[in-house]
């Protein structure tokens, strides 16, 4: 194992090149890809890079890209493709048939914000938008993650308790784009970690049926299957992160991450890298004989419930930060998140960072005052807007 300094957008695509040549004595490695900004340096990586036994596609759009993925995962290729924003929008439809078909690809999105008006910069609103679709949804903290998070999304996506694709999720350009030591593994290390694919529903030379038309009562059974499979991820991810850490030497981050909680009166959730500057904040509150504490959800799909559920007992104030906006209704975390609190709980969401804007210790010091002087949870406050 070396050290390296790469971006998020190297990492994600050197752990596909890694995955891929794991796969070289069974069906090999498949990659739809089609440029956007800020996922556009991973694409242009994952061409450069030599691939032992298949193929990297350049395409004509990103719904091609989810097409020869699907494609490429169907006859067995372990599968990758990156994209955000409006390229994983434009994406969605196949996106979607993706998951229905129970396919084990792996996506490294790069958050942006979807135009127009046309921003190039951060925010969640791209891969949220699919939280329905079936995908299982991970979201980085840091580059090492993003690597790490790809190598891990291989092995739980291509589980047969599993078979389902997921999102790696790393924020545009926060990430994607800058520079940090990154422990790479060897390629053996890779090699004993990722079995080779053996998908079970694969297209063969035998005639078989993938994406058949559905009756009503069908289809309740295949979403009904599709959701307990949902609900069996994280535990396939609990013995697989065991297993990572076993072969790599370090573990990789649980679905919440909870910090400094153990007493805490008062805590902020987030998802992202708002997380480290909450973890700073709280630090600085705790010097102060504040009893606040910090929890990050690095898995959004399946939903923890249960998990935020435990952060949050004897919690009486919980500020959940979003970057993002569902329109009329307030942060997308935050609607789920406020569910699993403690009756008489003030939850209180906070909307930050929308559009790429900076998200400073200042915003979450005026989040905690303004949560701590709260009588009752009222509408999203939108911190930082026009600074």
């Amino acid at each position: 194992m070396k050290t390296q300094m790469i971006s998020g957008n190297h990492a994600a695509a050197l752990a596909a090149v890694m995955a891929g040549n794991a796969n070289r004595v069974g069906r090999g490695f498949c990659s739809g890809v089609y440029p956007i900004t800020p996922s556009t340096e991973c694409m242009e990586f994952l061409c450069q890079q030599s691939i032992q036994k298949g193929h990297v596609v350049r395409v004509e759009s990103e719904h091609s890209a989810m097409g020869v993925c699907i494609g490429g995962s169907a006859s067995g290729a372990r599968t990758f493709t990156t994209t955000g924003g409006n390229g994983l929008i434009y994406m969605a439809e196949n996106a979607a048939v993706a998951a229905l078909l129970r396919l084990p690809i792996v996506m490294a999105v790069a958050n942006r914000t979807i135009g127009p008006p046309w921003n190039i910069w951060t925010d969640h609103n791209d891969s949220l938008m699919l939280r329905d679709t079936g995908w299982i949804q991970i979201y980085c903290g840091d580059n090492q993650e993003v690597l790490d998070s790809v190598l891990m999304a291989f092995r739980v996506a291509e589980d047969r308790r599993v078979l389902l694709p997921v999102m790696v999720c790393q924020e545009g350009f926060i990430l994607s784009h800058t520079m940090m030591p990154i422990a790479i593994p060897d390629q053996e290390q890779v090699d004993r970690f990722l079995p080779c694919l053996d998908l079970p529903h694969r297209l063969v030379d035998s005639p078989r049926t993938l994406g058949s038309f559905d009756t009503s009562h069908m289809t309740e059974v295949h979403r009904m299957q599709h959701h307990d499979t949902m609900g069996a991820v994280r535990e396939v991810y609990a013995e697989i992160q065991t297993r990572f850490e076993e072969v790599f030497g370090r573990r990789p981050p649980d679905p919440v991450i909870p910090y400094r909680t153990e007493d805490a009166e008062v805590l902020i959730v987030a998802m992202g890298t708002i997380s480290e500057t909450v973890n700073r904040v709280v630090d600085r509150a705790r010097s102060r004989g504040l009893r606040v504490g910090s929890v990050r959800v690095a898995m959004f799909r399946p939903f923890p419930s249960d998990l935020l559920r435990r952060a949050f007992s004897g919690v009486t104030r919980i500020a959940v930060v979003d970057r993002n906006i569902s329109l009329g209704f307030g942060g997308v975390l935050w609607g789920e998140a406020r569910g699993v609190a403690e009756p008489g709980a003030i939850v209180q969401n906070y909307v930050a960072g929308i559009g790429g804007g900076d998200v400073r210790p200042e915003h979450i010091e005026a989040m905690l005052t303004d949560l701590c002087d709260r009588k009752a949870a009222e509408e999203p406050v939108f911190m930082g807007v026009g600074e």
